[in-house]
Order: structure tokens, then sequence, then C-alpha cells
């Protein structure tokens, strides 16, 4: 089987203000980052092999509007166990992040938040990991 690994690669027009969103909130740390000194262009952030790279918006991309909790699409950040979910959300909450579903048990056995971003941008933290096999 030929090596694959997906990552997911986001503008923001204030990339340091999602910067500070995806460490204080979800808990990514920079692997690194490029500028000019005065701008920041491109953000790669991790939280264990969970990895987003953040580029400058320098042509103003539309974001959608929420249709009720679901913004049409958005990242999906797997964590261990429902207190990690918990504390993401309280998180938010203190960083004044709308919130978009509260934490919640779904019907197919996922304990997750939905938020959205700084910018709009809907982000879903939750216990179910997609593509494991069915431990339950």
């Amino acid at each position: 089987m030929d090596f694959a690994q997906l990552t997911a690669f986001i503008c923001y027009r204030d990339l340091e203000a999602a910067q500070r969103w995806l460490s204080d909130v979800l808990g990514l740390d920079v692997v690194r980052g490029f500028g000019d000194g005065q701008q920041l262009f491109h953000v790669e952030m991790r939280r264990g092999g969970a990895v987003v790279c953040l580029q400058h918006d320098d042509r103003g991309y539309d974001v959608p509007a929420p249709k009720g909790d679901c913004v049409g699409s958005g990242l999906y950040l797997v964590v261990d166990d429902a207190a990690e979910v918990d504390a993401a959300h309280a998180r938010a909450v203190r960083a004044g992040t709308t919130v978009l579903i509260a934490p919640e048990m779904t019907d197919w056995g996922n304990f997750r938040t939905e938020l959205l971003d700084p910018e709009g941008r809907q982000w879903s933290v939750g216990t179910y990991a997609p593509g494991r096999p069915d431990e339950r």
C-alpha cells in the first residue's frame, strides 16, 4: 500500500488570530512559521498526529454562514476522551467562540462539540476516530 497523508490547509485573513485560537482552544502547537518579519504568511500547527497548515488569505475568500448547526464543511479533531471534548468546549466558551453544538453524545457513539473559529470555519472536536476499526 502506498503511503498517504492528509493535511488540512486553510487560508485566514487574520492568521495570527487563527493561530492563537487553534492554540488556546484546540491545543495545537506551532511547528514552524514563515513571514517577512512584519507579517506572517504560513504557519504549520500540530497536535499529536493532527497537522494543519494555515496561510494568510490575501484574496478575501468567503466562508459560508452556518445553516443550522453546519457550514457545509469543516475540520474534525479526534481526541482521547469526553473530558478533552468538555475542556475544548470550555476553552472555546471562555474565548467567546460561537458554539454550534454543545458537548453531546451522538447516535453513532461520538461525544463531540461543534465550534466556529474566529473567521467562521467549523471545527468538530470528538472522540470517534473515523477509519479506525470499530472496537465496540
